[in-house]
């Protein structure tokens, strides 16, 4: 490798509006909501539905809670996105032999991938590696990410070298991490809680089709509670977001907790795995709506435990992803 040629490590998450209005919603949905790997509906019938009932209804609510827990300089997504990559960078660049380019894009909104790949050219890469900022692989989500990449590649001229890493939902500074922050959590409270671990759902069919999905949520799972030596009974695996009338995967999240209560299980933690970085789905739906649903049912603890976030345990953790990616570059 020549002197003035970087490695580019290019994040990839899913994506935010650029503001907490309506307008913003919309325009974010609809790009979010239109990729047939998030929803594979026939068009035909898709489509109608998205533009007519949908994007009319469904932007002015969004807005509000994004609203709720918008931060300064973006949503939370964005902003602790934003955060880990700059940390990243210190980091690599102290650390690594080799020259190397951090920068931030997301399928859906901005920063766009054009423009985060075009910050990596302009710094001389011409070996990417690319991240999605997914624990766990599914064709909605890591996938979608790759299939956006290659979209922005069509009109260059000169591709660079990729690499493409898939997940890390075993990745034992992952397990380790995720651990450890459930530690702090019972610390800080002063006790241990029955342990829910909660991830975004798909349809149920995508995982009948062949998506890795759902294998590797219960590998993590599995792992922390192993790590936190749970038993059986001192956890609960189960799936949050679904939308529409067809079956996700289950267990699904609000019923389950709705439940708990009635089978003496008052006190709990929810930590969401399937997540890096905190979002509305974090923010408002479980640490909200979940609780609410929990209390309401008879719970009389509800704590969420926040996401690795840009945490020192989420840079060491990417650092050895990155580490371990590049190596056959360095």
């Amino acid at each position: 490798m020549t002197d003035n040629k970087k490695i580019g490590v290019l994040l990839m998450n899913l994506g935010t509006p650029d503001a907490p209005e309506t307008g913003a919603v919309r325009r974010y949905l609809r790009e979010f909501l239109s990729d047939s790997r998030v929803v594979d509906l026939n068009p035909l019938l898709w489509k109608p539905i998205l533009n007519l009932v949908i994007l009319t209804l469904r932007p002015p609510k969004v807005a509000k809670v994004y609203q709720q827990v918008w931060m300064e300089g973006g949503s939370p997504l964005l902003v602790l996105s934003q955060r880990l990559t700059d940390k990243l960078q210190i980091q690599v660049t102290e650390e690594f032999p080799v020259p190397v380019a951090v920068e931030l894009a997301m399928t859906y909104g901005n920063p766009s991938v054009e423009s985060a790949a075009n910050k990596l050219r302009a710094q001389g890469a011409d070996k990417i590696l690319v991240i999605p900022m997914y624990p766990q692989f599914s064709s909605t989500t890591s996938a979608a990410a790759y299939d956006r990449l290659m979209k922005s590649l069509k009109a260059c001229p000169h591709w660079p070298e990729l690499h493409l890493a898939s997940d890390y939902a075993d990745n034992p500074l992952y397990i380790t991490a995720l651990a450890d922050s459930v530690r702090a959590q019972w610390e800080k409270q002063g006790e241990r809680r029955h342990l829910v671990l909660s991830y975004h759902g798909i349809p149920k069919r995508y995982v009948s089709n062949g998506d890795p999905y759902s294998r590797r949520c219960e590998l993590t799972s599995r792992l922390v509670a192993e790590e936190l030596e749970l038993g059986d009974n001192d956890w609960t695996h189960v799936y949050q977001s679904r939308f529409g009338r067809e079956e996700w995967l289950k267990p699904y999240a609000d019923e389950t907790l709705r439940a708990l209560p009635d089978m003496g299980i008052k006190k709990i933690n929810v930590i969401s795995p399937a997540f890096s970085i905190d979002c509305i789905e974090t923010l408002e739906e479980v640490t909200l709506e979940l609780g609410d649903e929990f209390k309401h049912s008879g719970g009389v603890a509800f704590d969420y435990i926040p996401a690795l976030n840009d945490s020192p345990d989420q840079i060491a953790l990417y650092m050895n992803i990155i580490e371990d990616n590049i190596k056959n570059w360095t």
